[in-house]
């Protein structure tokens, strides 16, 4: 039986947390926030006992019968908390953006290695169900070599965060670098997934609403050896807005994907349809009807591989090495649009 104590049972905590409890052999033993409300009510929900709830995470590490430290927390706190965890002999899962720079990343890695302990970012964005099914056809080599690969991200959110207004993510209006880096690192791991770890990177962001510090904008061109590849990605574009958006103020994530390879081309539209357009372009094949960004099931996925990899000693596909490989290109954007230059990875 792994027992798990979660650090942060905010907002995204919910995923982690219903994910746990589904996984045979788990046990949620321990809850650790700052917030005693936040903490009684997730004990409530999934059954942990008040006598192991903690306000802070040395508490937790000192008195909590835990194996695994899950920490849902903000990217400034992660090499305290991994310092601490790993100190304590802990296996680790680590909520992304890992680090708020790459040196921050590379600590932390370093000190999982030292430590002897398991260390897995958070990603959930590649276990999301159209990716999965992306990534089947792919490693199918349905398309043939890539040519060109398109991926467009909609929303028309940070134009609604005016002040006053009840968001899910609040800090949101005060992060310097937004949308590169708090979804920045979903879509580049999701990229690596795909594709692998490109060559080089050229990017061009800017900051379309009043509301926000950071960016809510941008274009991303990769470079390999025989394609290339950009993401068009925004936070505050109404181009494929569907839907009335009502009064409550949150994320929408229209996402369209499109791979022109050889031997045709795959897309997947806005509504999660994803289909494969014949080499001579006249048919087009539905491969699903309808896919979703599944995020509760993602986290079974993702947290179920965590757990696998513990019991077999297999390697994490999103382990600290590999997301300081992610963070790359995520701190690249920013070089790249500030020097107006390309980076070379």
């Amino acid at each position: 039986m792994w027992k798990v104590g979660l650090v942060g049972t905010g907002f995204w905590s919910e995923n982690h947390l219903q994910a746990w409890n589904r996984i045979p052999n788990v046990q949620i033993a321990a809850l650790c926030n700052r917030s005693r409300h936040k903490l009684l009510d997730k004990a409530a929900k999934y059954g942990v006992p008040e006598d192991q709830l903690y306000d802070t995470i040395d508490r937790m590490l000192a008195d909590a019968d835990i194996h695994i430290v899950d920490i849902v927390t903000g990217a400034e706190t992660h090499l305290e908390f991994v310092r601490k965890a790993a100190a304590a002999g802990k296996h680790i899962m680590c909520q992304k953006p890992f680090a708020p720079s790459l040196a921050e990343a590379e600590e932390i890695v370093r000190i999982a290695d030292e430590a002897g302990v398991r260390l897995m970012v958070t990603e959930n964005w590649r276990w999301l169900q159209p990716f999965q099914v992306i990534k089947q056809v792919l490693d199918s080599g349905e398309l043939g070599k890539v040519n060109v690969v398109r991926y467009i991200h909609t929303d028309y959110y940070t134009p609604r965060m005016a002040p006053g207004v009840e968001l899910p993510q609040p800090f949101f209006r005060e992060m310097p670098n937004l949308l590169f880096y708090e979804m920045g690192v979903h879509w580049f791991d999701t990229w690596r997934y795909l594709f692998g770890m490109p060559n080089r990177l050229y990017a061009e962001t800017s900051k379309v609403s009043p509301y926000i510090v950071g960016e809510d904008s941008g274009i991303v061109v990769l470079g390999y050896d025989d394609f290339y590849g950009f993401l068009d990605m925004s936070w505050a574009t109404r181009q494929q807005l569907d839907r009335p958006l009502g009064d409550k103020v949150g994320p929408v994530h229209l996402e369209q994907l499109v791979i022109d390879g050889q031997n045709g081309t795959l897309k997947m539209y806005t509504d999660g349809k994803i289909t494969i357009l014949s080499r001579d372009g006249e048919t087009e094949r539905v491969i699903e009807a309808k896919t979703y960004l599944d995020h509760e099931e993602s986290h079974y996925r993702l947290q179920s591989h965590f757990v696998a990899c513990l019991n077999s000693g297999e390697n994490f596909q999103t382990s600290g090495h590999d997301n300081v490989q992610t963070l790359r290109l995520a701190f690249g954007v920013y070089e790249s649009a500030q020097q107006h230059r390309p980076i070379v990875f």
